[in-house]
C-alpha cells in the first residue's frame, strides 16, 4: 500500500500555517517556496454551497467576519479579509474557493491532502460536492489527492461519489475498532495526532497495511523520531524540503 500512494514525508499543514495565514493562497505559495511538495487544507461550504478553504465553523478567528460559515453566503464571504489577523502584511488576503486552490496547485505543482471539514449537519452535501469537484476538476498533471476527514460519514459519501478517491481516516484518538472503521470507509491511510503515537501503536497499524500520517509536528527532531518509529508522513506548520 505504501508504494502505491506516493505521499511525501513532509506535508505543509494548511499550507505553511506558521509563516502565512492558514488555508490561503499565500500560505500554499509559501509552502512551495519552503520546499514542500504537498499541502493539507480544509474544505467546507458557504451558506449557498460554494466550496471554500476554511478550517473553523465560524468566521471569527481567521477573518474580519463574524458568525457561522454555514449561515454566510458567498457574496459576503468573498469580501472578507482573511490575512490581517495573522499579520498586516497579509491584509486583503481572501478566503479562496476550492476551484481557485486547484488552479494554484496545478500552477505550483503541489499535491494535496484535502480534508473535508463539513459544517454541522452537512456531511453528505459537502462530501459529495468535494468528491465531484475532484472528479471533474482535479489537475491531471498532479498525483491523486488524499481525501481525509474526522467525519466517517463524509468519507463514505465521498467514496461513493468518486470511487477512485484515496481515503485517509482521520482520528484524534485511535478507537478500539479503528480497523473496522477503516475498512468501512475504504481508507488507505490512518491519520492521527502525534501525541498518541507509540512504537506499539504504529507497529499495530503498519502491520495491518496502513501507513500512518501524524499531525501536527513542528519540531524536526520529533519528526525524525516519528519516522524512526514507522510514521510515513507528518503534517507541519513549518514545512521544509525533505
Amino acid at each position: 500500500m505504501l508504494s502505491k500512494l506516493k505521499i511525501p514525508r513532509i506535508i505543509g499543514h494548511r499550507g505553511a500555517k506558521g509563516y502565512a495565514p492558514e488555508n490561503t493562497l499565500s500560505s500554499f505559495r509559501k509552502a512551495k517556496e519552503l520546499g514542500a511538495s504537498w499541502v493539507e487544507f480544509d474544505v467546507k461550504e458557504t451558506e449557498d454551497g460554494v466550496l471554500v478553504i476554511m478550517h473553523d465553523d465560524d468566521l471569527d478567528r481567521t477573518t474580519n467576519g463574524k458568525g457561522p460559515m454555514a449561515k454566510t453566503p458567498w457574496k459576503e464571504v468573498k469580501e472578507l479579509d482573511a490575512g490581517a489577523w495573522f499579520n498586516e502584511t497579509f491584509k486583503g488576503e481572501k478566503i479562496p474557493t476550492f476551484e481557485e486552490t486547484l488552479l494554484l496547485l496545478k500552477e505550483l505543482n503541489l499535491g494535496a491532502n484535502i480534508e473535508i471539514k463539513p459544517c454541522i449537519n452537512r456531511d453528505e452535501r459537502t462530501a459529495v460536492a468535494v468528491a465531484n469537484t475532484i472528479l471533474n476538476k482535479w489537475p491531471k498533471e498532479l498525483p491523486p489527492p488524499l481525501v481525509s476527514s474526522f467525519s466517517m460519514e463524509a468519507l463514505k459519501f465521498a467514496k461513493r461519489t468518486h470511487s477512485e478517491l484515496i481515503i485517509g481516516a482521520l482520528f484524534e484518538t485511535l478507537p478500539a475498532d479503528w480497523e473496522k472503521i477503516a475498512k468501512e470507509v475504504q481508507a488507505q491511510t490512518i491519520n492521527i495526532d502525534q501525541d498518541i503515537i507509540t512504537l506499539e501503536l504504529i507497529s499495530k497499524i503498519n502491520n495491518k497495511g496502513y501507513p500512518v500520517l501524524a499531525y501536527t509536528v513542528n519540531d524536526k527532531k520529533r519528526a525524525n523520531d516519528l519516522f524512526n518509529l514507522g510514521v510515513h508522513s507528518i503534517f507541519t506548520d513549518y514545512p521544509w524540503k525533505d
